[in-house]
């Protein structure tokens, strides 16, 4: 049995902890300076809380971290540290949602203490939520990590190149919360003037409902600002425009303002009205 140590295990590293633990494997993270509301998660998950980082990278034969896109490169930084004070050598999978750029970094750093790194990105809600997620897995031991217990999810092997599934994250999510974040701009548009209600009605005509998703991304907000920085970036290497992910920054920045973002993920009302989503994304 492989013990997984997890840095982050809010909500979706506590479904990804649920999920391996579920497929046999011991799962540990640390509680230390972690909220109310991950110590619950943790719970529900059945996943083992020791004191503090250095026990967690002792304990673990493989390392996952799962932090806001924004703090990969720290979270980086303090397992090396963790692991050069131990003597510990996890096999670290960074899946955060962060540029290739960011995660050569990443790798840099980890190096350092003489860590090996696999780049993971996820694609879909915690397993815990719905069943299906996608773990894309790149670089030399890509498939060690794809071999893991996995239940409720699907790993799939991008490469041996470390970035490679970094970048499968920044396209797809360039997609995903691109649509969302144009779809909250244009009701913020539609209710200054007082349309809202048309422009959903024929944004609805044919089925789509693109505004079922703006309550849920709303409580997630504070994360994707530096994920828009990361895909405008990944652009940017590929000798796109960034300008264009930066404004999206901007739009989930006023997101994350709203009344809508007061909430945890988990309590989202999947059934609110168009005449609510509107009101409280004034809020």
């Amino acid at each position: 049995m492989t013990i997984i140590g997890l840095v982050g295990a809010g909500h979706m590293g506590s479904g990804l902890g649920a999920a391996l633990r579920d497929g046999g494997h011991e799962v540990v993270t640390t509680l230390e300076g972690r909220s109310a509301r991950t110590v619950r998660l943790v719970r529900e998950a059945g996943i083992d809380a020791l004191p503090n980082l250095n026990a967690v990278v002792s304990a673990a034969a493989v390392l996952l971290v799962v932090t806001p896109p924004g703090s990969a490169v720290d979270a980086a930084m303090a397992i090396a540290g963790a692991c050069l004070a131990t003597g510990a050598h996890p096999l670290v999978a960074d899946l955060n949602a962060v540029s290739p750029s960011t995660m050569e970094r990443v790798k840099a750093t980890l190096a350092e203490a003489g860590l090996e790194l696999v780049d993971g990105s996820i694609s879909g809600p915690p397993p815990t939520v719905r069943p299906g997620a996608a773990i894309y897995l790149s670089g030399p031991r890509a498939g060690d990590l794809a071999d893991l217990g996995w239940r409720r999810v699907n790993p799939i092997v991008v490469s041996d190149r470390v970035g490679d599934a970094s970048a499968v994250k920044m396209c797809t999510a360039s997609v995903y919360k691109g649509a969302i974040g144009i779809v909250t701009q244009a009701l913020w548009a539609a209710a200054h003037y007082g349309v809202a209600h048309h422009v959903l009605a024929d944004l609805g005509e044919d089925g789509y409902r693109p505004a079922a998703q703006i309550p849920m991304a709303a409580t997630k907000a504070w994360r994707f600002v530096p994920e828009m920085h990361e895909i405008a970036a990944t652009q940017a290497a590929a000798g796109l425009s960034g300008g264009l992910f930066e404004a999206m920054a901007g739009v989930y920045e006023h997101l994350a303002r709203t009344e809508l973002a007061r909430q945890d993920p988990e309590a989202v009302d999947d059934g609110m009205s168009a005449a609510e989503l509107v009101a409280r994304l004034g809020g």
